[in-house]
């Protein structure tokens, strides 16, 4: 066949970068990353070039199995049909409900959710057709306290507005690396060249982190901070903002007394001595961000997974509204995007404690519950116990906190299903296992990262390579799963199915018209959804024009959009929240109970990993080992460490063994270990698994710490004691 050249998204992290990808037949010939890309401008990490990886990979599922043995361990796998492996599934989980109640059937959710417009289109739905409140996601490990302050500022919880960095004069990065991630709650493509033309235009670049990074290595002020003192911080630049009159804050924003009020004991001095940036610094970043033209402080993944989490971002926001920077071009702003989740309602608002945990009364968030609780809510006995689990693309063994502890739990459920195609950590504990398609043979449309972009594009991005006969795509296994559920269910509760409950009483009749549009809404594919909402978007777009234009349109850049665009229900702005303020009052009570003994853990990610996947591609995980404990020479020598040496690592919750590496990148007192290894549990089928030493961080983070107001795992600053083992 003769070569061809297509036009595809990067699926793997949330820059979204378009790819040019030239095919021959099945094989791909070369992959780099598209020039003409509004968004990405030829930009391609060393992630994309695994995306061939994943797509040969042998040990990738691409039919169901059936696990013949005892969970998470060396189980035999065996294929089952489609047919049957959905009519067990469903049958199952029916089953369970019906004995149990709805609530007894636990749903997990992961990252790579998101990624997939089948996942968004068909398999959020099939959460709901679950109907229990024990539904849980990797949001509650990342990024909830971002999605809680938006709601209580903004009135929707992904109304999330982002750095206008292309155009902005100070950008403020706290704990978050770019330059690995490729941004976090920041679509930001091509970060190193926006850095340089931040940088040629006589802009600033500050970031805070506990550790010197990639992104910290850049810029022209770095901030060592102690971990879990962020809150402290930002808080401070509050204080000074107020205090030496240097707010702007717009005509809709409310309250802002009462915040000056809240935040008085929160100065610089009482910053510096929890946090170790020098009082001057603060004041100084303060005083900047109110002088600059425009600025923009952005605050993520090390600023949330902390105790105080909710309270950072928040502050964070209270920052950038009190200089005047939100919705100013340069400062943060929200997109308009062709596809707008928010406007047609296609994300809930959110909402905070409509219900809670049942053995530790901890909160939902948008209708899901802390991850930190998953465990106990499965070995806990009584109504309301977790009997049956779904995960869908997650692998919280690996991710959540205690991940060791969730493997013993998921070991004793009555039965588990997981859409997935790998056997990892947590797969291997269950009973059937639904591979999908992968990310080159379905196609994909970005409806959360077109949200969170720094610049509005639309891209279409058709299947690479058309989907096996045998395979499924997710949302094909979402909609035949639901349509099961819906008839076992109504089976089970009105003999004689749908017919039957149309003929009853006029009090049920009114519940066919919800079975109805649910299984229409489960046969409608992804593709004629989102062309029905592009249509409808204002733009003047479908998917045949987009499929027409490769790399996507550019709708421009970032534009203010305030008050209208708030979902609050005055369209205004109170600074003051209540839960967040009390949240204030209860931090200002606070004392640090850590022992001085310890160091505190934080985490780390790297440019060529992906979570706890992409591990099976050779092309990532070559070169120089990065499992190590990263230590300060200074903390080393007082406990008698040199470079490589093998240390055990001991938390509240577990203990870990790894060998250590020495370097100034760290601050005293902090150590870091990566997220996402620790491939050495049994029943891992992963090909490199022996191969890529290290261990599981999270197994140190310990569940029943967890963030103050919504409950988010504290996987940042944990205290920890590094011994040496080297001679044992």
């Amino acid at each position: 066949m003769a070569e061809e050249t297509r036009y595809i998204t990067c699926v793997l992290c949330e820059a979204s970068c378009g790819l040019e990808v030239v095919v021959d037949g099945p094989q791909i010939r070369s992959m780099r990353g598209h020039a003409a890309d509004p968004l990405s401008r030829g930009h391609i990490c060393p992630k994309a070039i695994a995306l061939q990886d994943l797509h040969t990979d042998p040990d990738r599922l691409r039919t169901p199995v059936r696990r013949v043995g005892p969970p998470g361990e060396e189980a035999t796998w065996e294929p089952i049909s489609w047919e049957e492996a959905v009519d067990l599934v469903a049958a199952r989980l029916v089953a369970i409900q019906t004995e149990f109640g709805r609530d007894a059937v636990g749903v997990y959710l992961g990252n790579p959710n998101v990624h997939s417009l089948g996942a968004l289109t068909h398999g959020v739905n099939l959460v709901r057709t679950i109907k229990s409140r024990n539904s849980f996601s990797a949001t509650s490990l990342d990024q909830l306290p971002h999605q809680l302050t938006a709601w209580a500022l903004y009135g929707h919880q992904f109304l999330l507005p982002v750095p206008d960095i292309d155009r902005t004069d100070l950008l403020v990065l706290v704990g978050t690396n770019p330059m690995a991630s490729n941004g976090s709650m920041m679509t930001v493509p091509d970060f190193p060249g926006r850095r340089r033309e931040l940088k040629a235009r006589g802009g600033r670049l500050v970031v805070v982190d506990p550790r010197r990074t990639e992104t910290a290595r850049i810029a022209d002020t770095y901030l060592p901070i102690r971990p879990g003192t962020d809150a402290y911080v930002l808080l401070a630049i509050v204080n000074v903002l107020l205090t030496e009159d240097l707010a702007t804050p717009a005509l809709y924003v409310d309250r802002v007394a009462a915040v000056e009020e809240a935040v008085a004991a929160f100065t610089p001095q009482r910053a510096e001595e929890v946090s170790g940036i020098p009082a001057e610094a603060i004041v100084t970043l303060a005083r900047d961000l109110a002088a600059a033209p425009s600025a923009a402080v952005h605050a993520r993944m090390g600023a949330s997974t902390q105790a105080y989490g909710v309270i950072a971002q928040w502050a964070a926001q209270a920052i950038n509204i009190l200089t005047g920077n939100l919705d100013r071009p340069g400062g943060t702003m929200f997109t308009s995007p062709a596809v707008d989740v928010v406007g047609k309602g296609l994300m809930g608002t959110g909402h905070l404690g409509a219900w809670r945990s049942r053995v530790r009364g901890l909160p939902e968030f948008g209708g899901e519950l802390p991850v930190s609780v998953l465990a106990e809510e499965i070995t806990t006995p009584g109504e309301g116990q977790i009997r049956a689990l779904l995960t869908v693309a997650g692998n919280p063994v690996s991710s959540s906190p205690a991940g060791h502890r969730l493997a013993d739990a998921l070991a004793g459920l009555d039965f588990m299903v997981a859409i997935d195609f790998y056997v990892n950590e947590t797969t291997a504990y269950a009973d059937v296992i639904l591979p999908p398609t992968g990310p080159l043979e379905r196609d994909h449309y970005d409806l959360i990262f077109h949200t969170l972009a720094v610049r509005n594009t639309a891209r279409w991005s058709e299947a690479l390579f058309a989907r096996p006969e045998e395979a499924r795509h997710d949302w094909e296994i979402a909609r035949d799963l639901a349509l099961r559920i819906l008839a076992r269910r109504a089976d089970a509760e009105h003999p004689g199915g749908v017919k039957a409950l149309a003929a009853r009483a006029a009090s049920t009749v009114k519940d066919l018209p919800k079975t109805v549009e649910a299984q229409a809404r489960f046969r409608t594919p992804p593709k004629q959804q989102l062309d029905v909402l592009l249509r409808t978007g204002g733009h003047g777009l479908s998917v045949g024009r987009l499929a027409k234009t490769p790399g996507g349109v550019d709708l421009g850049p970032l534009e203010p959009q305030l008050p209208g665009r708030l979902r609050t229900p005055n369209q205004r702005i109170d600074l003051a929240v209540p839960v967040i303020l009390d949240a204030i009052a209860a931090l200002d009570a606070a004392r640090d109970e850590t022992p001085a003994a310890h160091l505190l853990l934080i985490g780390r990610r790297h440019q060529r990993d992906n979570n706890s996947w992409l591990h099976n591609s050779t092309r990532l995980t070559k070169g120089r080992p990065r499992h190590h404990l990263l230590i300060h020479p200074d903390d080393a020598v007082c406990r008698g460490l040199a470079d490589g040496d093998r240390v055990r690592v001991t938390s509240r919750a577990g203990s870990v063994e790894i060998e250590c590496a020495l370097t100034d990148d760290m601050m005293p007192g902090v150590v870091s270990l990566p997220h996402g290894y620790g491939h050495n549990r049994p029943g891992v089928r992963l090909r490199e698994a022996t191969a890529l030493p290290g261990v599981s961080m999270n197994d140190l983070a310990d569940p029943a710490h967890t963030e103050s107001v919504g409950a988010n795992a504290v996987l940042n600053g944990i205290p920890v004691t590094v011994d040496s083992i080297s001679g044992e």
